[in-house]
């Protein structure tokens, strides 16, 4: 989309609560409630809980530096003011991926939902809980397609919005009320297992790979795009807890339905609820218990919602690579945007090839995929709180619409939970997203080379103590607890103290570095200190992502 003209009228608080919600609906309420309860039991629902706050304490960092940069893709570029182009390609090649990688991941959604149809070809789009031949087809197709009417124009799409966001919440309440109404079993909250049979591991296991942080990154929206809102300093920080706690409610409801209307003969026979695998959670429950109108309500949601929140995904993925590109790291060509349709081209192009490479490689589920795509958003959350703590000290005079109350102990607190959760994303999903993000240092290297720079090691300094977390991390999880998938050297509960209490030393380290490299000049010119006073915010097309 052509972020190039300013919108002077913005968005309303209401538009802006309403990105976030209409993001934070995508696929992970269709199977986050099933595969969480799969994970910890009934304990799944402390998993939302600690999810929500996890998020919140994430988001209110971002409240902070994204009023005082209102940009569009504003998380790609929080690491380059900071700390400099290495660290920025670094951080924001991270949220590139977390982002880009949800275009795939919500049509691998709706293909899985598809196979509860009563049509032969349908069922054999999934076997034993992963996409068939056919199914990878059928994902191949509905990822283009989406990405073609992206392509051509946002508007296409854009102008059905109010409608399909009033379906899309509907559907998810709809379906809570019929499938409590149906026969509440309380007795599933405590037999089979007690309600943590799992234990409290699986509980954080669940957190990051059972759709949680998923569901909830749509925060992202709101702070990439809350530019364009008519007072961004009040309207991001209120939009942002607006729309989580809302998601939080729905969300909640929806795993205590899930819960306790499985039939309880049903969890018997399966040996408890990790036996529950269930290809379309919701879909498959209401075929048991016949609730044959909810399963083509779910099964008509099963397109709308990923769909309506995958305009949004490419949206903010081509802002994501466009910024990329700004910093030189990304070919120039990246930044062009068409002149009719206003859509960034090049970036889409990009980004669907990379969605495709992650379907046919890692894509063979929805559980699977959002597995990893969970730890690589961890991984782009590790900036805000760092950017907090740096803009504190070096740039005193910037003018911050929000502050974070507290941000010397609630900084540091929210890096050690963030490198707590990507602990808990268990190994190997956490060797992947490490070596993923790694890989971007070689490349850093290899353009900053080409570009003529003598004085590597000056530029990588502000960097070094991201590539040490990150080892240390994958190592960590490597040799931790076997109940996070590691060799078992380290206990689990010991391998959880060391992450937190070393990740509080690397924050501080992290800190330390950006002030160095603004002392170095590093970071450059500053986007709002540094900007002429008349020139407005870009945030023009973003309106048309309001009911998104």
């Amino acid at each position: 989309m052509d972020m190039s003209a300013a919108n002077r009228k913005g968005l309303s608080l209401f538009a802006l609560i309403m990105i976030g919600l209409g993001s934070i609906f995508g696929s992970g309420w269709l199977f986050g409630a099933g595969q969480a309860a799969a994970v910890a039991g009934p304990a799944a629902i402390i998993a939302w809980v600690i999810g929500a706050v996890f998020i919140g304490m994430i988001a209110m960092s971002y409240a902070e530096v994204g009023a005082a940069y209102p940009l569009p893709g504003s998380m790609a570029r929080f690491g380059s003011i900071s700390h400099g182009p290495v660290l920025g390609f670094m951080t924001g090649w991270a949220c590139w991926i977390a982002i880009a990688a949800l275009i795939p991941i919500e049509s691998i959604a709706s293909t899985q939902y598809m196979s509860s149809w009563n049509f032969g070809w349908a069922r054999g789009l999934v076997e034993n809980g992963g996409l068939t031949t056919s199914g990878m087809v059928m994902a191949f197709a509905l990822t283009v397609l989406l990405w073609l009417a992206c392509y051509w124009s946002v508007a296409l799409l854009a102008k059905a919005n109010n409608l399909l966001t009033l379906v899309k919440f509907a559907i998810p309440v709809l379906a809570v009320v019929a499938l409590i109404a149906s026969g509440f079993h309380t007795g599933n909250f405590t037999n089979h297992g007690g309600f943590a049979p799992n234990g409290w591991s699986a509980v954080m296991t669940a957190v990051t790979t059972s759709g949680v942080v998923f569901a909830f990154n749509g925060f992202q929206a709101v702070v990439n795009l809350g530019g364009a809102a008519k007072n961004p300093g009040r309207a991001i920080p209120l939009a942002l807890v607006g729309a989580l706690s809302l998601g939080l409610v729905i969300y909640l409801a929806l795993q205590v339905a899930f819960i306790g209307s499985v039939p309880p003969e049903q969890l018997a026979s399966a040996g408890g609820w990790h036996g529950i695998n269930f290809a379309s959670p919701f879909a498959d429950l209401a075929k048991i218990l016949a609730l044959h109108w909810v399963v083509m309500t779910l099964q008509f949601g099963a397109f709308i919602s990923p769909s309506g929140a995958n305009i949004g995904n490419v949206a903010s993925a081509s802002f994501m690579a466009q910024n990329l590109a700004d910093t030189g790291f990304f070919p120039k060509k990246i930044r062009e945007v068409h002149p009719k349709y206003g859509t960034a081209r090049p970036a889409m192009w990009l980004n669907l090839g990379f969605s495709l490479i992650l379907l046919f490689t890692v894509g063979h589920s929805w559980e699977a995929l959002a597995a990893v795509v969970s730890a690589a958003m961890v991984v782009s959350y590790l900036i805000g709180p760092i950017a907090v703590g740096v803009f504190r000290e070096t740039k005193p005079e910037l003018p911050r619409p929000f502050r974070l109350p507290a941000a010397r102990i609630l900084c540091p607190l929210t890096f050690a939970f963030a490198a707590c959760a990507l602990y808990w994303t268990k190994w190997p999903d956490t060797g992947k997203v490490v070596l993923l993000t790694l890989v971007a240092a070689p490349i850093a290297a290899v353009v900053l080379k080409r570009k003529g720079e003598k004085n590597l090691r000056k530029q990588f300094a502000p960097a070094w103590w991201l590539i040490a977390f990150l080892l240390w991390l994958g190592t960590l999880s490597a040799i931790g607890g076997e109940e996070f998938g590691g060799a078992g050297y380290i206990p689990g509960g010991v391998a959880i103290a060391l992450v937190g209490v070393s990740a509080l030393g690397f924050y501080f380290w992290a800190v330390r570095s950006g002030i160095k490299a603004h002392m170095a000049g590093l970071p450059g010119p500053d986007p709002v200190l540094d900007a002429p006073a008349e020139e407005p915010v870009p945030a023009e097309d973003v309106r048309e992502l309001a009911h998104t």
